[in-house]
């Protein structure tokens, strides 16, 4: 079912971005063999916007909805993640133009969790935090990856 955040906005500058009221993704961590992290990422479906590249499993958020809401409903939608599996830490605004932001919501779950791609994904793969960087990442992604790492350094892995 589509909601009412789907559309694309035009900002001042002349950008596109979709999501009427903004937009959601979840950085999923989960605990890897070698005592870090691993996150989950999305092969993105290569009819979509930036198709090809990695990021995260996320989208336009309604008008109802928080951030949080918007990223876990976009996760159970792309990826077949359950909200009870997964504890949201923190969210972080990772691109902002006036009347438009893309926010970065962290979550943890307490094992690299099955996943159920929807037609969005070519792929969905936990992939080690220090493995992330050599993947062809989404634009907005890659821009806002460091920023990401610095955050969750910060928070203990709490599944």
């Amino acid at each position: 079912m589509r909601g009412d955040g789907d559309g694309w906005v035009l900002s001042d500058g002349g950008a596109h971005f979709w999501g009427r009221h903004g937009a959601a993704g979840l950085l999923l961590r989960a605990p890897d063999a070698d005592g870090g992290f691993a996150v989950l990422l999305q092969h993105r479906a290569p009819w979509s916007h930036q198709g090809g590249t990695w990021g995260l499993p996320g989208g336009a958020r309604d008008s109802h909805e928080t951030v949080e809401e918007a990223a876990v409903r976009e996760a159970a939608e792309e990826a077949g993640l359950l909200a009870g599996q997964l504890t949201v830490r923190a969210t972080v605004v990772t691109h902002e133009v006036p009347g438009w932001s893309y926010t970065t919501v962290i979550a943890d779950a307490a094992e690299q969790l099955p996943t159920i791609a929807n037609r969005e994904s070519a792929e969905l793969r936990w992939v080690a935090e220090a493995q992330v960087a050599t993947l062809p990442l989404h634009p907005g992604f890659a821009a806002s990856w460091e920023r990401l790492r610095e955050v969750t350094a910060e928070l203990p892995l709490k599944p």
